[in-house]
């Protein structure tokens, strides 16, 4: 399926360069040392500027989801069902994704999952997902 991808911001520039390495990035403050996701300019528990990028581990936790029965955009057309479900990361910030590689009656809360990685588009970004682990 080809997934519709993001156009970059200064913001989460560096986000997305690092997707093309297979790299997923969360940012640290470096101030109260809070892991946040998405990518912002300040950090949202104390709100200084000095965030760091840092890879995450690719690991993380089903915390919920909903099963899209028909398709959310037209390029999901034929894809479904599809799992779109928010994954806490092993360093704590949730990240809303799909949820590839499963039955989606057999998806639980709670299952341990791992990323994956979608084929990249022409500007080599690629999108993570994720899979039960």
């Amino acid at each position: 399926m080809k997934r519709p991808h993001p156009t970059p911001s200064p913001t989460t520039e560096s986000f997305w360069a690092a997707t093309a390495e297979h790299r997923f990035l969360v940012q640290r403050c470096r101030a109260c040392a809070t892991a946040q996701f998405y990518p912002r300019p300040t950090c949202t528990t104390c709100g200084s500027t000095d965030l760091a990028d840092e890879d995450a581990s690719g690991r993380g936790t089903l915390h919920t989801f909903t099963v899209a029965r028909r398709a959310t955009h037209p390029a999901f057309e034929g894809a479904e069902p599809a799992v779109i479900a928010i994954v806490e990361l092993a360093e704590g910030p949730r990240v809303t994704t799909n949820l590839v590689g499963c039955d989606v009656d057999a998806v639980r809360i709670g299952t341990p999952v791992e990323l994956v990685w979608d084929e990249p588009d022409e500007h080599g970004i690629c999108l993570p997902l994720w899979r039960p682990a």
